[in-house]
């Protein structure tokens, strides 16, 4: 039917379509937009409040703990 340029066509198609993707993606720009968007979403930066919130919770959390571990151990202890 299309005989021997419909081939040729058919197998530049199929040779030049992978490559024209992979140098699109694999654009320095891109991967770097990509790259730095990803490591943002995942990793945001650091808020100094935020930080110091969450240590100071920690550090009321394990204050309680060792508040009733000693009140347990003062409790054995009379025994």
């Amino acid at each position: 039917m299309g005989g021997w340029k419909l081939e040729v066509f058919k197998m530049g198609l199929y040779m030049s379509f992978p490559v024209a993707l992979f140098h699109w993606f694999n654009q320095p720009e891109y991967f770097e937009k990509w790259v730095i968007q990803t490591k943002r979403e995942l990793y945001p930066p650091e808020n100094k409040e935020q930080k110091e919130l969450i240590e100071n919770t920690i550090r009321k959390v394990r204050e309680k703990q060792d508040i009733k571990l000693q009140d347990a151990l003062k409790e054995y202890q009379n025994k």
